[in-house]
């Protein structure tokens, strides 16, 4: 699509900023600033906290993988972005409302079963705009800018909260779901191949489209569910990492407490910016399971570290390395879905079943620390959390293959082949559906 209307392309790429700029805060509701207003505002302990975002966490799950078939399915994939970010600003902007557990419960599921349209969402729109072959480096750019949002947001909501207060999060939120919305639609609806976006071959690949592949592709590709499980142990290690680190920081000083959080995210979003950067330069030299095992050998060390003191600006420079982890991951996580289900038509429900295997480790993560440092206090949530992430870098390095498409000894153009494994399997699959045919 770029090549051919270069002028439309551009200005999608400068809409897909912007977009990727405001929808930062969106996408995660309140995220790690749940749990300090909940510790300081209304008085819930770790447990109860852990719970809470648990229950909210489960609803992401149910909701994920029909998401990514939505979007798989759906030509209107730009409204049913603003569908969603409204849900979750309306979600979140009701917590203060209706502070009992129940509500909160109720009001953070919706906002998480609506936030997990958008990282299949915007990896399709990317991909049916600007092709295969120039997905890695969008990507990267994708998280460039959503990273810097995401500092100048906690930037903002840490000045704002010193001087007004921990409520100041929510009218942030609502300033940015409005630029948001703006951002969105300025894509044009007509820069966007909704086949490409779904992973088939490119418009001017010379091929024949092939119809998409059953959902039998999900579970019959062997490095998909590797990968899957690697992710899932990646979330259940670094999910509940932050919000533990807010609550140290919010027991040692109240009235500091959200702009001591605001200060390890723009401390690990300063920091993923440039290495998102460098994914989308370098991960198709490099390899990409390379980087995704960066990533993960990340955690351990940031869990031991966070042990060593409670002196706030130790726990902020710590995070830092959240910021070397959290920039790989987000960058590489939608690359490696793209090269294991090219050609299939499955690569957005495919996105949605793995992101149900990271919300499944997530969820799982907050409820562990809880009850970790109920029971065993703080240091002890990070040693275990480390040692979660330790043993999805070892299933890593001995299960998952490389993934990237056309380096050295693969001459095959990138976007007109599937990866070996998901072509095997989208291949039996359609050999089943047509022997049930003739049947």
């Amino acid at each position: 699509m770029s090549s051919e209307n270069p002028d439309q392309a551009r200005c999608a790429g400068r809409a897909l900023d912007a977009a990727n700029f405001f929808l930062a805060d969106v996408r995660d509701g309140l995220g790690p600033y749940l749990a300090v207003y909940l510790l300081t505002e209304q008085h819930w302990d770790e447990a109860r906290i852990g719970l809470v975002m648990s229950i909210a966490t489960i609803a992401g799950i149910v909701a994920q993988t029909p998401a990514g078939a939505l979007v798989d399915a759906t030509r209107a994939k730009r409204l049913v972005m603003v569908i969603a970010a409204i849900m979750v600003t309306l979600a979140s902007l009701s917590l203060p409302l209706f502070p009992g557990f129940l509500p909160v419960a109720i009001s953070q599921g919706i906002a998480q079963a609506a936030a997990v349209v958008f990282p299949p969402a915007i990896a399709a729109v990317s991909l049916g705009i600007f092709g295969h072959a120039a997905f890695t480096r969008r990507i990267g750019r994708n998280e460039t800018f959503n990273h810097a949002g995401n500092a100048v947001a906690a930037a903002l909501a840490g000045l704002s909260a010193y001087w007004f207060g921990p409520t100041v999060v929510f009218y942030l939120l609502g300033a940015m779901a409005i630029a948001s919305l703006v951002s969105i639609l300025a894509i044009p609806a007509r820069a966007i191949d909704h086949d490409l976006a779904r992973g088939l071959h490119e418009a001017d690949a010379g091929l024949q489209r092939e119809q998409p592949s059953g959902l039998a592709v999900l579970l019959t590709c062997r490095p998909l569910l590797v990968f899957a499980i690697c992710v899932l142990l990646f979330h259940l290690s670094n999910a509940a990492m932050l919000p533990l680190v807010g609550q140290k920081l919010a027991l040692q000083d109240r009235n500091m407490g959200t702009s001591l959080m605001s200060a390890c995210i723009v401390a690990a979003q300063i920091v993923m910016v440039p290495f998102a950067m460098l994914v989308g330069a370098r991960a198709d030299r490099w390899g990409h399971k390379r980087f995704f095992l960066a990533a993960l050998l990340i955690l351990p060390l940031r869990g031991a570290l966070y042990t060593l003191s409670d002196n706030p600006f130790w726990l902020v420079g710590v995070q830092l390395l959240d910021g070397v982890g959290a920039g790989i991951f987000g960058a590489i996580f939608p690359v490696i879905v793209a090269d294991l289900m090219r050609n299939t038509g499955r690569f957005n429900v495919a996105q949605g079943a793995v992101i149900t295997a990271q919300s499944i480790g997530a969820a799982l993560s907050t409820t562990l620390a809880g009850l970790v440092v109920v029971g065993a206090g703080y240091s002890a949530a990070f040693m275990t959390l480390g040692a979660v992430a330790a043993i999805g870098a070892v299933v890593c390095i001995v299960a998952l293959p490389e993934t990237r498409q056309g380096d050295d000894g693969d001459p095959r153009p990138r976007g007109k082949t599937a990866a070996p494994a998901s072509a095997i399997a989208a291949e039996q699959t359609r050999s089943i559906s047509r022997t049930e045919r003739a049947v």
